[in-house]
């Protein structure tokens, strides 16, 4: 695949690597748990928990809420911190449902007490996980859960392993300077995007709750010293792990090897059981699955134009999801050299042309701290293939889809897209939309050809003439391409739609939906989450969700640059 492919290069160029070792709150309760399958239509109260995670690793023995170092530790037990009026502001439906639960369980005090760290059920055994991590390319020791804290894992009938964990309820001994507090802003943000990126079909955690905590927390918004209060939030939000590359790092830098081949025998035990006993091989094997999850993440990350924004190594989750919801952003303007990190601006690490190359990196992070447990670094660099050759499948794959074609002649027309797109600020997501309008037909003008294609610039009008003869340059080559692969323009359509949606969680329109959370109301939350949750649909009558980026927003804090403030 050649550099273009990406905007900015491809780790497959890359020369082939070399890998080198390097007491609790107020507790409500129920019945006695044990280790149980959730029945269908339970209470929020009625779960039952097998906290696998502290009860088959070592913990930290020390039980007082304080920051400092913990060695020889995955995970130190700590107690959310109460908060003054929590209100639910929004949820997920669909996450009520896989916990097995009344689609009202969470209408209550009890269960609100809960999600805001209020109260902690009977059955839960919060904990706050260890973790290090390379943040923008430099080891930066112990970083850990300063802000989250799990509450336990659920077995369900029907959708596997949930584990919850809290967002935003208090301080942990990982905290390092902060108070372990979320705000509202960000807290939106995670709940939506995490919504939002399953129903667009992105491997992702999910989000359960949103509870506005009644408390305001103080930040700086862009770190340039002016601090305010902002109304405070939690998120409670839910994946089968949250286990990240950095929960490795951390271990293998301390060489603490014992420990790491815990956590590794837990991880495959519980999370890669069908790769069988653990060895040699099927750690190798367990590297090459993580890469190929990994892959496919990323390429449906710039499918549909999403940045993260702060891919440290502690931001990788083991399981191939897209977790940890910070300044992340959707272009607007199709820019592979964007970002929405205030933090990355200069040096644009994490841009999102760099996504798949820093992935790699990331992966080669993790491999490395797997060196000790296998003894022999080559099996850790030919399980690293995977990662590339995943990418290139899957993008090849991906392009095909997005242009609608059922051949695959290389990336070459897609490749040669990207390029025409960066000539005018074009909008990816709407472009790639009605692209599946352009009409096939030979005769077609050129007028016919871009009409469809109009609302997806800024400027249309004052598009320079050399840039409209290579947009209708390009689009005559992918006409004949179409013709030429024999598909009826009826299919060619509907998988076009399904590969290119209409609508995605555009940062303007978050930070309208914040407003409006700010004063305690979620009704654009919800309503948004709505429209969010058919992506691929028309929707005809909430076209307003599907326009470009309006002006008022293009410079906008929130809207435009974001920090990782919360």
């Amino acid at each position: 695949m050649g550099a273009r492919s990406w905007g900015l290069g491809s780790p497959i160029n890359a020369p082939k690597t070399r890998i080198r070792s390097i007491a609790f709150g107020r507790r409500l309760t129920r019945s006695a748990s044990v280790v149980s399958l959730v029945p269908m239509e339970r209470s929020f109260l009625d779960m039952m928990y097998d906290n696998s995670f502290v009860r088959e690793l070592p913990g930290d023995p020390v039980t007082e809420n304080f920051r400092r170092n913990v060695t020889d530790a995955c995970y130190s037990r700590v107690t959310p911190t109460t908060v003054s009026n929590p209100t639910l502001i929004a949820h997920s439906p669909e996450m009520v449902q896989k916990l097995g639960l009344t689609p009202d369980a969470l209408m209550n005090v009890e269960a609100i007490s809960a999600l805001a760290g209020n109260a902690v059920l009977d059955g839960m055994e919060p904990y706050a996980a260890c973790y290090g991590g390379h943040q923008f390319g430099n080891w930066a020791g112990q970083l850990g859960d300063g802000r989250a804290i799990s509450l336990g894992e659920v077995n369900t009938t029907g959708s596997g392993r949930w584990e919850l964990q809290l967002k935003g309820a208090g301080p942990t001994p990982y905290s390092r300077q902060g108070d372990g507090r979320a705000v509202m802003r960000s807290s939106v943000r995670e709940f939506l995007c995490s919504e939002a990126m399953h129903h667009l079909g992105v491997p992702t955690t999910r989000a359960l709750s949103l509870v506005d905590t009644g408390d305001s927390v103080v930040r700086d918004m862009f770190y340039d010293g002016h601090s305010k209060p902002e109304p405070g939030a939690i998120v409670c939000r839910m994946a089968p792990s949250f286990i990240r590359f950095g929960n490795f790092e951390i271990l293998a830098a301390r060489r603490s090897h014992d420990v790491l081949e815990q956590l590794v025998n837990y991880t495959m035990r519980t999370h890669f059981s069908h790769l069988g006993d653990v060895n040699s091989d099927s750690i190798a094997a367990w590297v090459s699955e993580v890469g190929q999850r990994t892959a496919s993440m990323i390429v449906h990350w710039m499918r549909v134009g999403f940045v993260h924004g702060v891919m440290n190594t502690d931001n990788m989750s083991i399981l191939g999801l897209t977790i940890d919801y910070g300044p992340y952003g959707w272009l607007e303007g199709y820019e592979p050299t964007w970002t929405p990190n205030t933090t990355d601006a200069s040096g644009r690490r994490y841009c999102y042309g760099n996504q798949p190359q820093i992935a790699w990196w990331n992966m080669i992070r993790f491999a490395n701290t797997l060196v000790p447990l296998v003894g022999d670094p080559k099996v850790l660099e030919e399980a690293l293939e995977s990662y590339g050759t995943t990418l290139v499948e899957e993008h090849r794959r991906m392009a095909s889809e997005k242009l609608g074609l059922v051949q695959r002649p290389g990336c070459s027309l897609y490749d040669d897209l990207l390029q025409v797109l960066q000539l005018v600020e074009t909008d990816m997501t709407i472009f790639f939309r009605n692209l599946s309008a352009v009409p096939m037909e030979e005769e077609a003008s050129d007028e016919d050809r871009l009409a469809p294609l109009r609302s997806a610039y800024y400027a249309f009008d004052e598009m320079r003439v050399d840039t409209r003869v290579q947009t209708l340059d390009w689009l005559r080559r992918y006409v004949a391409q179409l013709r030429a692969d024999g598909r009826s323009p009826q299919e060619r359509i509907a998988a076009m739609h399904a590969a290119n949606p209409k609508y995605v969680l555009r940062n303007y329109l978050a930070h309208v939906a914040i407003e409006d959370a700010e004063r305690g109301d979620g009704g654009k939350v919800d309503a948004l989450l709505d429209v969010l949750r058919r992506p691929y649909d028309e929707q005809p009558e909430h076209d307003q969700y599907a326009v470009r980026r309006p002006e008022w927003a293009r410079h906008k804090p929130g809207c435009s640059m974001l920090s990782c403030s919360s």
